[in-house]
């Protein structure tokens, strides 16, 4: 484990966008399964796509940006060490989280080619998932942004991210199988008042 753990901290040193957006891929994907298989309780019935979707948006989304983001706030100076703490966790959750909280629900409908569902899940998730993640990543943040070493603070919340995954993943699901039952109702609604015409 500490030969694993040295070699992973080289690449991270080495390849820092390669390796950490492999890290998100591993790692949303592990949510969703863990969603699945313990939250959902799905066993033989794992969709499969599903997972493959997560993987992809932690692997070619989140990963790349997050990456960026990090390295940025890294690179900001600040007068005092306290007042780095206290701007980057600002930076952090009142400037990124809000975006990217959006960008997940909008992305997942993209990629489940609901794409016209996008603003109605967003609308419908959003302030739930903000407010739980202020409540994970503000404390989070502030541990991260004090004591870890730059280049591990992206591995620090993923790791975190493993079990806000699994949350986001039954989330998706979730909000995804509301909209499914509220346009199934839509449409028997529909045939009914048809019917009533006729």
């Amino acid at each position: 484990m500490a030969s694993f753990l040295r070699s992973y901290n080289a690449l991270l040193l080495r390849r820092p966008m390669a390796t950490q957006c492999v890290t998100a891929a591993v790692l949303f994907g592990a949510g969703d399964v863990v969603a699945q298989q313990v939250v959902e309780g799905k066993g033989k019935n794992h969709d499969l796509a599903r997972t493959a979707r997560l993987t992809f948006y932690g692997g070619a989304l989140f990963g790349p940006a997050m990456t960026k983001w990090y390295q940025f706030l890294n690179r900001i100076k600040f007068p005092s060490p306290t007042k780095a703490l206290m701007y980057r966790v600002w930076l952090d959750q009142a400037i990124l989280t809000p975006v990217a909280v959006a960008f997940f629900y909008g992305s997942m409908s993209v990629l489940e080619g609901k794409p016209n569902e996008a603003v109605d899940r967003v609308k419908a998730a959003y302030v739930p998932t903000l407010i739980r993640n202020w409540g994970v990543y503000i404390p989070t943040q502030l541990i991260n942004f004090s004591i870890i070493p730059p280049h591990l603070r992206f591995v620090t919340v993923s790791i975190v991210s493993l079990f806000w995954n699994t949350y986001l993943s039954a989330s998706n699901a979730s909000h995804e199988k509301a909209q499914r039952e509220a346009a199934e109702q839509a449409g028997l609604a529909t045939v009914e008042k048809l019917q009533t015409v006729d």
